[in-house]
């Protein structure tokens, strides 16, 4: 409360007043603390995002992961084919499987 004589306060009401309002503040300050003491801190979370490049690339280390191992009875018959000569490259259908193969990976 300022106590006003002549449209002037006096000195002493002025500064009862702010030392009265340096104590609330004080008293709210202590109380925020104390009820900040008193709840629970919370935890800092990190997240990770993957690129549509690494999203790729895990799935086809999981494809590659799923898929069978090498048929080895099927690369023996392959070696001997080769060795005696009757193995024969048909070129059109190994250049369709290599720019299948490009797609996929690139595509």
């Amino acid at each position: 409360m300022v106590n006003n004589i002549k449209g002037q306060a006096q000195p002493n009401s002025v500064l009862n007043n702010v030392k009265q309002q340096k104590a609330e503040l004080q008293k709210n300050d202590a109380q925020n603390a104390a009820t900040n003491a008193k709840a629970p801190q919370k935890a800092a979370t990190d997240s990770v995002s993957l690129t549509p490049q690494a999203q790729q690339l895990k799935s086809m280390q999981e494809k590659a992961q799923d898929a069978p191992a090498f048929d080895s009875k099927k690369v023996e018959e392959l070696k001997k084919a080769i060795s005696e000569g009757k193995y024969q490259i048909d070129a059109q259908k190994l250049a369709k499987n290599i720019a299948a193969f490009e797609f996929d990976v690139y595509g």
